[in-house]
Parts: C-alpha cells; structure tokens; sequence
C-alpha cells in the first residue's frame, strides 16, 4: 500500500511540474518552437543551393607582354562568364565546373594588384591568389586551410586536364605562411570577439534572470541601492573578466603561433571595450523584464546564434548570399571582428575602426538606458 502511495505521489508531482512548463508560452516558444525555426532557417540557406561558390584573386602583373596573350587570360577571356558590371568590387570572370553529385563549383575571379589580393584574403573574402606572368602560374594559399587547399585542387585538376592553363613545370605553389594571412589570423580574432559575446551574454542576462527567479533581486528593493550601480557594477565585472580571458588567449596565440598585432594597441583597446559595452548593453536590456529562466534561456540564444553563425567567426560571411551581407555587417558581433581582425592582421587603427567603435558605444548605450528604464526587481 505505501509504495502504491508514493507511486501516486511521485506521478502527481511529475505531472504537475510538466503543467507548470507548458503553462508556460514563452518556455513552448523557445525550447520547441524557435530550435524549429533556426534548423528550418539555416537548413535553407546550407541546403536550398547546391552550388559552391569559390572566390579567386587573379594578380594584375605590369609585363611587356599583353596580359590577353597568356594562357590564364585565354581561359579567363575564352572560357568563362564574363561580369557586364563594372564595379571595382565586383568579380570579373564567372567559371562554373557542373557536377551532378556532388554540387556544381562556381569560381568567381576578381582582377586586382597583390595588396587589394593580401587584404581580401586577410578578410576571408578570397582564398586563394592566382599570379599569371606570361606562362607563368602561380597558386599562393594557406595550406592549412583546407577550403584554400580544395579550392586549388579543384581549379588546378580543371585546368590540367583541359590544358587551359599553364600547369606542371609552369605552374607552382606559392604557401602563403606569412602573418597575417594564415587561418589562424583569421580565426584567433573571431574566437576573442565571440568569447566577448558568449561571456557577456551568459554572465550578465542569465545570472540576472537566475537572482530575479530565486527572489534574490526582491530584498534588493529594500536597500538605498540604484538599479544603476547595481547593473554598472554587474558590467564592470564582467568586462574585467573578459579583458583577462582575452588577454590570455591572446598571449597563448602570440607565444604559440607568432602571431602580430599589426595595428595600433590603443584602437584594439577601445574597439574591445566598445564591444564589450555593446553587448553589455544587450545583456542588460534581454534580461531587465523576464524572471523565468526558460525564456531568458530562449532570449539569449535568440541573441547569440544567428550572429555565432553569421558574422564570419569560423568561416568569412561572403559565402552567404550577396543580399545579406549588408544586413551581416551591422550585426553587432560582425562590426567587432571585422575591427579587431582588421587591427590585427591590416594594420589598422583609430581611423578605420573609430566610426566602428562609435557605433558599437552608441548602441550599447542605447540598449542600456531602454533596458534601465523596463527592469523590474521582481
């Protein structure tokens, strides 16, 4: 008979604890609903189109020689699409190698000098430089990043097997190892930009939410303190906090694979800051209302995945679409790495990045005050 009870006992109180959830719109919405909409959003955009798009720098060269005349510039003239815009940032030449299987490869070609190539592959934009002197070929990569290395395996298979361009003793490979172009470069950056956001987003919103959940903020009502020293000492803290992790992950980056900052120390200074205070100011404004932490749970992914996924942490945001790169760029998480990388790797300083900082300041200030306004204690 007793254990008959507790059976009984324990199926009420389940039951009742999965009422108290479903009860619950916002908890329905963000741990059902919404991982639905992002599989549904993202299984679109990675699956909708087949086609992989490849982007190629092919160096301009100051030869007697017409650069029509060689072998490369046959191909490129002869043999592929050729752009009617004529834009400077738009590529020039259109190749598409059709494969039923596995996908077509679209390689699009842009013509410029060896510094607008080093930019654009510092930025992720190309990766891969092609330098065509006469019948000379040359392929500069990373040959550690493995999509610059499937790139030239690709174009390089085409090309020998059509005799197209100028391959075996007139053609080399050219490893790019130089600081600043390696994927490391790239990546370091964007890992320190992300942890900015993972760590400001979790530290501030959720443990706000969670104090808010327990009645902890409730006895705070009592105290002569002011919401505002409360929060700006919540942020305080938290960016002391990511100073030291980026700190380390920078030393460890620096010590391990050489790598420089090529810009100016106190535009990286303040370009973390102002990112820290942009997503400060997010935190703050997620979390001021709600005191469920399934929905502030819910808040905070809604927050941080599109830009894990679309602001270029891991991979350059130019494999997406030409019509959402502009919407990409003004994400919050997007203005910071690009300034930090382009600190890092482009020698850039309080002038490139100040509209930048400007910007990311302005909006965490925003997003600080509307969220001040709202908190609630309980």
């Amino acid at each position: 008979m007793n254990k008959l009870l507790r059976l009984n006992q324990l199926w009420r109180l389940t039951t009742a604890l999965f009422r108290e959830i479903i009860r619950e719109p916002g908890v329905l919405f963000w741990g059902i609903l919404f991982p639905i909409l992002m599989s549904l959003g993202l299984g679109l955009a990675f699956t909708k189109k087949p086609d992989v798009l490849r982007k190629v720098a092919v160096i301009r060269t100051s030869v007697s020689s017409s650069p029509a005349t060689s072998g490369a510039y046959n191909f490129l003239e002869r043999n592929c699409e050729r752009n009617p815009s004529n834009k400077m940032d738009d590529y020039r030449w259109k190749y598409v190698i059709k494969d039923d299987k596995l996908g077509n490869s679209v390689f699009l070609f842009y013509e410029m000098d060896w510094d607008q190539a080093m930019i654009m592959l510092k930025r992720g934009t190309v990766s891969l430089l092609l330098y065509v002197k006469d019948d000379i070929t040359e392929y500069h990569f990373d040959p550690m990043n493995s999509d610059a290395e499937l790139t030239y395996l690709k174009l390089s298979s085409t090309i020998g097997a059509g005799d197209i361009l100028p391959v075996s003793s007139n053609s080399e490979i050219k490893p790019l190892t130089v600081t600043g172009t390696r994927y490391i470069d790239f990546l370091v950056p964007g890992l320190i930009t992300m942890g900015v956001m993972m760590s400001t987003m979790w530290g501030i919103s959720y443990g706000i939410i969670e104090k808010r959940s327990k009645k902890l903020l409730r006895r705070l009502v009592a105290t002569p303190m002011k919401k505002s020293h409360f929060l700006i000492a919540l942020i305080t803290v938290r960016i002391t906090m990511n100073f030291i992790e980026a700190l380390v992950l920078l030393l460890f980056a620096l010590i391990t694979f050489k790598m420089t900052i090529q810009g100016e120390i106190p535009a990286l200074i303040l370009m973390f800051l102002a990112g820290n205070i942009a997503f400060a100011g997010i935190a703050v404004f997620v979390s001021s209302h709600t005191s469920n932490t399934e929905v502030g749970n819910g808040l905070i992914k809604f927050v941080i995945f599109p830009m894990m996924v679309l602001s270029g942490i891991f991979f350059s945001y130019h494999n997406f679409p030409d019509w959402s790169i502009s919407v990409i760029r003004v994400l919050p998480l997007t203005m910071l790495t690009d300034g930090i990388r382009s600190i890092f790797n482009e020698g850039a300083g309080l002038r490139e990045v100040g509209m930048q900082i400007l910007i990311l300041t302005c909006a965490g200030t925003v997003f600080f005050v509307t969220g001040l306004k709202i908190f609630k204690w309980h």
